[in-house]
């Protein structure tokens, strides 16, 4: 089974998402600035829910102690 929480806090996952997204926004022939502003909205939404995944594990970690 998948372990989600991982998946999505992931690096490479955030990296191959902008990656296919950046793909299949040249084969469809978007304009480069529409495709600037997808890759930038993923990688910021990728670095939020990184973020917010590290933090609740370390409050889970700071929560059994």
């Amino acid at each position: 089974m998948i372990d989600w929480k991982t998946k999505l806090a992931s690096r490479k996952f955030w990296a191959l998402l902008a990656g296919v997204a950046t793909s299949s926004m040249v084969l469809f022939g978007t304009d480069a600035g529409t495709a600037t502003k997808v890759v930038a909205l993923i990688g910021s939404v990728g670095s939020c829910v990184g973020y917010m995944l590290a933090e609740a594990k370390v409050d889970a970690a700071n929560k059994q102690k």
